[in-house]
């Protein structure tokens, strides 16, 4: 499985603010997205996330977003060295996606963006 990126997620209490913060850092535009309760945007390398408690401690638990060519392909490698997979992989309006926790107890989202992650 080859890694081809990483996003940084920030929970964060404001996301407006936070957009308008996070825009000027970096010089990227925010593109802005919801799941559920949750309003997200991403903001060059960050994905920052604001929402209800309840959702929100969840995903404060997962370490990052990785990106992946195919997250059925990454199930599988990950299946082999023991990770289990604890959500996913599902389709999302963008491409594919699943959580999994590592060996070492470590939480990571893994995104694709090809249509891969659309079956």
């Amino acid at each position: 499985m080859e890694i081809l990126g990483t996003s940084l997620r920030v929970c964060v209490d404001d996301l407006d603010a936070a957009v308008d913060v996070y825009e000027r850092l970096t010089g990227a535009r925010a593109v802005r997205f919801a799941q559920g309760p949750v309003s997200a945007a991403a903001v060059g390398p960050f994905l920052l996330m604001s929402g209800p408690p309840g959702p929100m401690e969840i995903l404060s638990k997962v370490a990052a977003t990785l990106a992946v060519r195919d997250v059925h392909e990454a199930a599988a490698a990950l299946r082999e060295v023991g990770a289990e997979i604890i959500a996913g992989p599902q389709a999302t309006p963008i491409g594919g996606s699943l959580m999994a926790r590592h060996p070492d107890g470590s939480v990571f989202e893994y995104v694709d963006r090809g249509e891969a992650g659309r079956r």
